[in-house]
């Protein structure tokens, strides 16, 4: 095994990535914090609280409210007048009602308690509030204008929606300091761009340990043994489970593991790197030339509560007309959920012996490939100490079990998309098998059709000419 450390600045040179920066800049004047530290140089920086990708932009749409959570605190995204994602809070702050039940109305979201319609619009210039424009009535105008709903700093960039968590929502989003550059997370910062490539994308939802679940995406080897009858790959199967070289690079944004094969010949397998808090991007070769990179993105709703989204870029198959005659987006759907189905019950099942002590440092006896996992935890330890963001927003036996018991949206712990997929594939493989059929049986009619009317011709011109004969 082969450990590489790497020196290199605590914020990403964006200056040669214009659009980039031109997106980032365009959403949000926040900057980051100057930030120094005593660690070394090959340790992670960025802890339990920071930038997540907390939703993708096919999934807010405009004119509907997303629900969510972070660490317990129930959150809201929308998109305002302008179509620009906001993250509040999701607390009325007139009575403390939750906007389940709301809605959007040009761009300003309703309280579904008294109406209360708040807005980005605002006459200063130097605050970014969202502000109470009218409640009631007219005779509440100058007291709506005090009061402002709590939000976090939303960013919108290629097709994801990050908002920097603190556990601390403020009303102005200016009083963040941002302490870890955006710029850090993006996948062009890791050697591809998203635009040459198409993806399919899907959440799934877990009623587990988020934590646990980047430890299952680090771990290369039991995608032969869980995974082998599913991925479509004939080298990824049980049969053929094998122990790999490992190369480790470490800095202060990162922990990337390259899989090579012990043969020299079959050369690398796959590379995983870990972008803390929350993403992790897995793909074969370099990113620039890679045929697929996976995107996955960890969101800890809560206590045994967690969302994954999982975006899948190609190279290939990139007609969209091709790629939905052949039910490529539907078939790869059904690929993810079956896959996350088959880690749940080990994900939920290591959910509880953690919890219950059992996963201790003298019962748990690390392999050689576990290595970037055992880096992993060391950062995950540290950081749950640093940061304890589960005291943000604690919860106890005696709380209102409101947003826990909000049905889970997404396999494998709500398998209503699964089902709804699988029957879109049986309906649409019928109607496919079903046209050449249709199209056989249409050509009969015709052929038929034209044969009968040159029969009908053929006896009109034969009687035609007996008549004439005859005369």
């Amino acid at each position: 095994m082969r450990e590489e450390k790497e020196n290199r600045n605590t914020s990403f040179d964006v200056s040669n990535k214009s659009n980039l920066r031109t997106q980032i800049d365009s959403h949000t004047t926040l900057t980051p914090d100057e930030h120094t530290s005593n660690q070394p140089d090959n340790q992670l920086r960025s802890g339990l609280l920071g930038w997540y990708a907390a939703c993708s932009s096919q999934l807010l749409k405009e004119g509907q409210l997303y629900f969510f959570s972070m660490y317990n605190e129930p959150l809201v995204l929308y998109r305002d007048k302008d179509k620009k994602a906001k993250c509040i809070k999701d607390l009325c702050p007139h009575r403390g009602a939750s906007f389940q039940g709301g809605q959007i109305k040009d761009g300003n979201i309703v309280c579904p308690y008294h109406g209360a319609r708040f807005s980005t619009e605002g006459e200063c210039t130097n605050l970014e509030r969202i502000t109470c424009q009218h409640i009631v009535d007219s005779n509440y105008n100058n007291y709506a204008k005090k009061i402002h709903l709590y939000q976090y700093p939303c960013i919108e960039v290629d097709g994801y929606i990050y908002i920097y968590y603190t556990g601390s929502a403020k009303t102005n989003v200016q009083d963040f300091s941002i302490k870890t550059d955006l710029s850090n997370h993006v996948p062009e910062t890791f050697g591809f761009k998203p635009k040459e490539y198409a993806f399919e994308e899907v959440c799934v939802d877990f009623k587990c340990d988020w934590a646990r679940i980047i430890e299952n995406h680090l771990d290369i080897l039991h995608i032969f043994w869980v995974h082998g009858d599913t991925i479509p790959d004939k080298d990824v199967n049980r049969k053929v489970i094998t122990s790999f070289n490992q190369k480790i690079k470490r800095d202060e944004r990162f922990i990337e593991s390259k899989y090579n094969h012990k043969q020299p010949s079959k050369g690398e397998f796959i590379t995983i790197t870990f972008v803390p808090p929350g993403r992790i991007f897995i793909y074969k070769g370099s990113p620039e030339s890679a045929r697929y990179v996976q995107v996955l993105d960890h969101i800890p709703l809560g206590r045994n509560r967690s969302r994954v989204i999982v975006r899948h870029y190609r190279k290939f198959l990139k007609n969209k007309l091709l790629t939905k005659l052949v039910l490529f987006k539907s078939l790869q759907h059904r690929i993810f959920y079956r896959i996350f189905s088959e880690d749940y019950m080990v994900l939920k099942t290591q959910t509880f012996n953690q919890q219950m002590g059992y996963i201790q440092k003298d019962n748990v006896k690390l392999l050689g490939e576990d290595k970037m996992v055992q880096y992993y935890w060391g950062w995950f330890q540290n950081s749950l100490q640093k940061d304890n963001p589960w005291s943000l927003h604690p919860t106890n036996e005696h709380t209102n079990k409101v947003h826990e018991e909000m049905p889970m949206l997404y396999p494998p712990e709500n398998p209503t998309l699964d089902d709804k997929n699988n029957r879109e594939i049986l309906i649409q493989t019928i109607i496919r098998l079903l046209i050449p059929v249709i199209l056989i049986v249409q050509g009969v009619l015709v052929f038929n059709s034209n044969k009968d009317m040159d029969n009908s011709l053929l006896n009109q011109g034969v009687s035609s000419l007996t008549s004439k004969l005859q005369e």
